[in-house]
């Protein structure tokens, strides 16, 4: 009889499957819902404020006086048509474009040429320039010293005037720029030294390209103090042909009472531009303020 040799059967064992962790997705899911009604609460904040004011821009003043608060009901969509014409909006909004146009752009520049050296350090004591550009965050408006400046210099009352006045106000723009530019590489700057490139073309062609989102960001938020002054172009700018927006609501102030519908239809209109540049905007805004923090 011929053996019959039987080969061993080897078992395979599986591994165990691992074990559900329902307490981690259950923190998880609970961490996300925080974050939405945090969310939630942050959006409703914001956006309150501009629902309210679009609520009171639909009453009529009979309306407003019987219930302030209380959602409108028959909504007056001819406030907004009756305060464009009433607050001169149609003239004073190209003066208003102007002066944002010029005056931010002209800061834009100054904060650029005052940022860039401080953070690249070419300046000595770059920290001590850091901290002045602190201070001059808290530092009070001259009115009387910006007053007496353009008098005597002949340019009192003169968009010429104003737009320097308001250019001046670089803010926080060279600290936006100093922060930023130190994320970008030095060997760009040792490239462009031993190519002979020169430091105001190298300024140009390649700090201002890559710094675009910082850039922007200065240029938004020098746009938005220009558009919302009120107290530098009532001084500066006695004549009315050359006001900007903002002080059209100079013409719903009542003597003893206001038309508080009107009003806030007219504040709507001076305040939509600056919500629809946010809107389409607000990517340049997070870029520069994120690049500027991680420098």
């Amino acid at each position: 009889m011929s053996a019959v040799t039987s080969t061993p059967r080897t078992s395979v064992t599986t591994p165990p499957s691992a074990a559900p962790r329902p307490r981690r997705h259950r923190t998880v899911r609970a961490s996300r819902i925080v974050n939405y009604v945090l969310l939630a609460v942050v959006v409703l904040c914001y956006l309150f404020p501009l629902l309210f004011l679009l609520n009171t821009a639909l009453k009529s003043n009979a309306a407003f006086f019987a219930d302030p608060v209380g959602v409108v009901t028959s909504p007056q969509w001819g406030n907004f048509a009756q305060a464009w014409v009433q607050g001169n909006f149609g003239a004073y909004f190209l003066n208003s474009v102007v002066y944002t146009v010029f005056a931010a752009g002209l800061g834009t520049a100054i904060a650029v040429v005052m940022g860039f050296p401080v953070g690249r350090g070419y300046l000595r004591f770059p920290r001590l320039w850091n901290a002045l550009f602190v201070v001059m965050l808290f530092l009070p408006n001259a009115l009387i010293t910006q007053f007496q400046l353009l008098l005597r210099i002949g340019l009192y009352n003169t968009y010429v005037g104003y737009i320097l006045i308001m250019a001046a106000a670089v803010g926080i723009g060279p600290l936006l720029i100093s922060g930023y530019v130190k994320s970008l590489p030095r060997e760009l700057d040792e490239a462009a030294a031993v190519d002979g490139c020169g430091y105001w073309r190298y300024l140009l062609t390649f700090v201002i390209p890559m710094a675009k989102p910082a850039i922007a960001t200065v240029f938004i938020l020098q746009a938005i103090g220009v558009w919302n002054d009120i107290i530098l172009a009532t001084i500066l700018l006695p004549d009315q042909a050359k006001s900007p927006i903002s002080l059209g609501l100079y013409a719903f102030q009542g003597t003893y009472t206001n038309d508080w519908g009107l009003l806030a239809a007219a504040t709507m209109i001076v305040a939509a531009p600056l919500v629809a540049a946010y809107v389409f905007l607000q990517r340049y805004l997070v870029g520069g303020v994120v690049g500027s923090i991680k420098g």
